[in-house]
């Protein structure tokens, strides 16, 4: 297998094995419409000839915003807007899923921390402070399909497919935190019991696509909390198996849960070393070993020619950047002219300040280049 090669996953031709991951890009309007400045950011990558892009996360209700500026597919009226974007990228050659969550009692969001807010139980988040309302069954089977119709919807507007974010502490990432979830009916206990309501929307939302339309879901291999408290790596191997089984095409495998409170986030700062590359490989490997569908490593990428290595010796088959790519857009192109290319972004984690999102190289290089031209 080769990085640089033409693969199928359902129904979606990935033109190479690099994936853009997920990033909240705060462009969007107050209400989640699609802002010229996005499409451009969307175009740009979609030019960058990878094989795979996740949008930044996706509200599918418009109570339930974990930050400012996300997109929104929580109605009908946001169809033909994200058909623009997937259009855009379709005509550049790449294919595009539209990530979508929800975040419960982890939220940013200024408007929303007076709001009730779902969880799994009413457990005080440690980091945002909210205390959830528990949730009932009639709030779980309207969850379940809130995320089904903005599914459709997507489907609708022409995208590839949808990833479910069920990782880094947001609500369905929740339920499966022992922390979180202390449910006694049978959407808590056991693991299978924790990740029931992932299985019920996966199943709700094939129902409803068929079987042309591509599922991914993002999970954490480990919350990183303390022992007992968190999701760790043999539960999110039987969670792995049971989206398979779910029927679920790719996996993508991350870390962290923000409701923590240990103030870590998914990612880390200080790459500077290659054996500090590819943070997540390990426990990802394990998790590719238990299951048949694709799984794809995320996590301080930043070496083509280590992840040709990793895909030559694992059952890992997929790659995905965030924040290289933020940077340089175009990064693939440069990869392909040379292998050995060393990418630009140094992981300052430097791209949220207050207002907007972006590199902070690419800023440094603009101002410099206009005092160069006065």
């Amino acid at each position: 297998m080769k990085l640089i090669e033409s693969t199928k996953v359902r129904n979606t031709t990935l033109q190479n094995r690099i994936i853009r991951s997920a990033l909240w890009m705060n462009m969007a309007d107050k209400d989640g419409h699609i802002t010229p400045q996005l499409y451009k950011v969307y175009d740009e990558l979609s030019k960058g000839e990878l094989g795979m892009i996740i949008t930044g996360y996706t509200m599918v209700d418009p109570n339930d915003r974990p930050n400012p500026g996300m997109m929104g597919l929580y109605d009908d009226m946001f169809i033909e807007e994200h058909r623009q974007l997937v259009e855009n990228a379709h005509a550049n050659g790449t294919s595009v899923v539209v990530q979508l969550a929800c975040g419960g009692s982890q939220t940013n969001h200024p408007d929303f921390q007076d709001r009730q807010l779902w969880g799994p139980s009413s457990v005080q988040n440690r980091v945002t402070k909210i205390t959830p309302k528990e949730m009932s069954r009639d709030d779980i089977k309207y969850l379940i399909k809130m995320f089904t119709d903005a599914s459709v919807r997507a489907q609708k507007a022409g995208y590839d497919g949808l990833e479910l974010h069920a990782a880094h502490g947001y609500l369905l990432s929740q339920f499966l935190s022992p922390f979180c979830n202390r449910r006694t009916d049978n959407y808590g206990g056991s693991i299978h019991n924790r990740a029931r309501i992932i299985y019920e929307v996966v199943r709700s939302i094939r129902k409803a696509v068929g079987e042309d339309f591509t599922i991914m879901v993002k999970m954490n291999h480990d919350d990183y909390m303390d022992e007992g408290e968190g999701l760790e790596v043999p539960d999110a191997i039987e969670v792995a198996r049971g989206l398979e089984k779910a029927g679920v095409d790719m996996i993508e495998i991350s870390g962290v849960n923000e409701t923590s409170g240990k103030g870590i986030g998914p990612a880390r700062t200080k790459i500077n070393k290659p054996e500090l590359q590819s943070y997540y490989l390990e426990p990802t490997k394990q998790i590719a070993e238990a299951v048949t569908i694709p799984v794809i490593l995320m996590g301080g990428n930043r070496q083509f020619e280590r992840l040709q290595q990793i895909l030559e010796t694992s059952r890992i088959q997929y790659f995905s950047l965030a924040r290289p790519l933020l940077c340089e857009p175009d990064l693939l192109v440069k990869w392909k002219t040379d292998t050995s290319y060393k990418p630009r972004c140094v992981s300052c984690n430097g791209c949220y300040r207050e207002g907007e999102v972006g590199c902070v190289l690419n800023e440094a290089l603009a101002r410099k280049s206009k005092k160069d031209m006065a």
